[in-house]
């Protein structure tokens, strides 16, 4: 998870480049802390789409007197994924979770299909 605030306005997740492992990460819920003001606090998703623009999408915008809390059930992004805090001054607390998978080593599955056949 992380924290935007006034002062901390954006958290970008990377992942190495050169890991050929796949990487998922899945945002579960963003919500207002203690200290947060009733105000409309937006908060975006920078990424980028299948021809590799960026793109910024909103995902939450929360106000302490009516909606302090979105559950948006996992959703999905490919890193790198920025998060910024494009209006209000928080602190808005966003929680997922990031899931690796190993791709297999290519030699590995030959050996593997060979002794199938044997």
């Amino acid at each position: 998870g992380c924290e935007l605030t006034g002062s901390t306005k954006s958290y970008t997740f990377k992942v190495d480049e050169e890991d050929d492992s796949e990487h998922v990460l899945a945002l579960s819920v963003v919500c207002l802390t203690d200290g947060a003001k009733d105000e409309c606090n937006v908060v975006e998703v920078v990424g980028r789409n299948h021809e590799n623009q960026e793109i910024a999408v909103p995902v939450a915008n929360l106000r302490l007197s009516c909606q302090p809390l979105l559950s948006l059930d996992n959703f999905q992004l490919q890193p790198p994924v920025t998060f910024r805090l494009v209006a209000g001054s928080g602190p808005v607390h966003l929680a997922g979770w990031h899931q690796i998978t190993h791709r297999e080593d290519a030699s590995f599955e030959e050996d593997d299909d060979m002794s199938e056949e044997e």
